[in-house]
């Protein structure tokens, strides 16, 4: 699969960092979350690396070598013209017959300053927009 372009890359990096700053096991936020940037995971015999994945805290076992073994509670795929139709046609199905708790599929098309608060992590407000926006205040995209 091609690398994903910067906007994607990104809102995936912003999505992330948010996440882990307030949901990370070590923040001053709630906590209890290990959120990892494309880790390599197995899911029976394939090999995937979701955009953004998170264990909680008490579940999250880092292998010494190789992929993730453990099942993520949380992955986010972030949906572009290039990598949509794999992440809903193949990613979805396999995270689903895997159990992934959360699944969340993030939409890079468009903008938006809305604050939402959405499971597993609804105990504060995240605001969208700092997904979406260019570093020095340039505009959504």
């Amino acid at each position: 699969m091609p690398r994903p372009r910067p906007r994607h890359v990104r809102s995936a990096s912003r999505l992330g960092s948010l996440l882990d700053n307030v949901f990370g096991f070590d923040s001053d936020g709630p906590g209890g979350w290990v959120i990892l940037d494309e880790p390599e995971i197995r899911f029976g015999e394939e090999l995937r690396n979701p955009d953004l994945a998170g264990w909680r805290a008490d579940r999250y076992e880092e292998p010494d070598d190789g992929p993730y073994v453990v099942i993520p509670d949380w992955i986010c795929e972030v949906l572009s013209p290039r990598t949509a139709q794999v992440d809903r046609g193949e990613k979805m199905p396999l995270y689903a017959r895997h159990r992934v708790e959360h699944l969340w599929l993030a939409l890079v098309t468009h903008g938006g300053e809305a604050r939402i608060r959405v499971e597993p992590f609804e105990s504060v407000e995240l605001d969208l927009g700092a997904l979406w926006r260019k570093p020095g205040g340039r505009g959504p995209r």
